[in-house]
């Protein structure tokens, strides 16, 4: 037995669960859902960004707000990435004045908080993820902006699961108000003055040893049903029940274990554990975006910067991960795909073990989001395989964008990346930053 295995979930039917295959969706579902609301709205993403799609956000939430003043409004983004420009761009406050500007403007009951997860953006960020709607979960590993809502032509493709199920849906709000909210260290990024680090320094080393300990509430009594869901929470290495549970999922796949991530850099003990599965020979499916199709890519005709080469970094790893199990890639046994459409973006994560066991999460799988950020997830239990079809039917989309890699040499080559990615990766090796560098990416 597993250590969630002795713990309840939330019970729910089929009907309960609607998967979405687009940002389209997304975007038409989340401001559909935004109008609709009648007493309780909490966001809660890495950011909100000041462009078309951001706005058009923020901008039904104040238009809810006034329409039902009693309906509670709250929005929660990191509180480093909202107070800086784009990477590239010169300095700025970020995001942070948007959220003042619409606040004056409409003058509603809309609130925006910024949460400080690490001392500095770098070290860790908020990426827990769920919107909750009155009484339905809407989760996605998006982020809101013009690419994640397709808001014009291009898209960053993610997965979005909509969830009715109050009880669920009350252990989002009350984590987020009784451990985020109610933290000094967590200030309203909407009004002036915005409290500067250091003066929420001592607040902050609160916030974070309750994060690192932190849950969701659960049900008292165990769940009996055929269809289940629980959230999870985690943050650092030690005593991450988040981590725990994935590594666990790779453990008890019997037969199959598909995972999503954009990233290709999966840390040590979920490196170790792919292999022993291809060892025991279980089938592996690994879907990953190609690198053109990571949202730190940089166009050849666009101006370069050194973090446009994170994409080619992510794809020498995966080369290398192919070239050591090109036997299980011969057998069948470890299927790689590589997603590529157009100038599009890939951003999916998320597990599936023996088809019913499903965690759905803003966990990249790998050394940042295992160590560094605060992540949580949902975890679906289907006993009956109510979801085989649906499940089946997103991955069906995903892969037909997909292309199956045979061996590590239908990748670019290290020689044929321009000279200024050489020169980056050839730098970072020789002076032995390279191991560094993956801990952070």
């Amino acid at each position: 037995m597993y250590f969630w295995q002795y713990q309840a979930g939330y019970s729910l039917q089929e009907q309960d669960i609607d998967i979405l295959l687009d940002a389209q969706s997304y975007r038409s579902t989340l401001l559909e859902l935004i109008a609709n609301a009648t007493h309780r709205i909490y966001i809660t993403a890495l950011y909100l960004q000041d462009d078309e799609a951001g706005r058009e956000i923020l901008d039904a939430l104040h238009q809810a707000s006034l329409k039902n003043p009693e309906l509670d409004i709250k929005v929660l983004v990191d509180y480093h990435r909202a107070q800086r420009g784009l990477i590239g761009e010169a300095h700025s406050e970020g995001n942070a004045s948007l959220y003042l500007q619409r606040l004056q403007l409409h003058k509603s009951n809309v609130e925006v908080y910024g949460v400080p997860v690490k001392a500095k953006e770098l070290f860790g960020v908020l990426h827990l993820k769920g919107f909750v709607i009155d009484d339905t979960l809407l989760y996605s590993g998006a982020s809101l902006n013009n690419v994640y809502l397709q808001y014009e032509e291009r898209y960053r493709l993610d997965r979005y699961f909509l969830i009715r199920q109050p009880e669920l849906c009350d252990a989002f709000v009350e984590f987020t108000e009784q451990t985020l909210i109610a933290s000094d260290a967590v200030p309203r990024l909407d009004k002036r003055p915005i409290p500067k680090y250091v003066d929420i320094k001592g607040a902050h080393k609160q916030l974070v040893k309750a994060l690192k300990r932190a849950s969701y509430k659960v049900s008292n009594e165990k769940s009996e049903g055929a269809l289940t869901v629980r959230p999870f929470i985690g943050l650092g290495r030690r005593n991450n029940k988040l981590n725990r549970l994935i590594k666990q999922l790779f453990d008890i796949t019997e037969k199959e274990l598909v995972l999503y991530t954009p990233y290709f850099n999966f840390p040590t003990p979920l490196l170790r554990a792919l292999r022993r599965l291809l060892r025991q020979g279980k089938q592996v499916t690994i879907v990953v975006g190609d690198k053109t199709a990571n949202d730190f890519y940089i166009p050849p005709e666009e101006k370069f910067s050194k973090v446009g080469a994170l994409p080619y970094l992510y794809e020498t790893i995966l080369a290398k991960f192919l070239k050591n199990q090109q036997r299980f890639v011969d057998k069948g046994n470890l299927n790689v795909y590589l997603w590529k459409h157009g100038k599009n973006s890939f951003h999916l994560k998320g597990i599936c073990s023996d088809n019913r066991y499903h965690l759905l999460s803003g966990h990249n799988l790998n050394p940042r989001a295992w160590g560094l950020d605060v992540e949580n997830g949902i975890f679906i239990d289907d006993k009956n395989g109510q979801l085989i079809e649906p499940i089946a039917k997103e991955k069906q989309t995903i892969l037909a964008n997909c292309t199956r890699l045979t061996s590590y040499t239908e990748l670019q080559q290290v020689s044929d990346y321009p000279a200024a990615v050489q020169k980056i990766l050839g730098k970072a090796k020789r002076v032995k930053v390279d191991f560094i560098i993956k801990r952070f990416i």
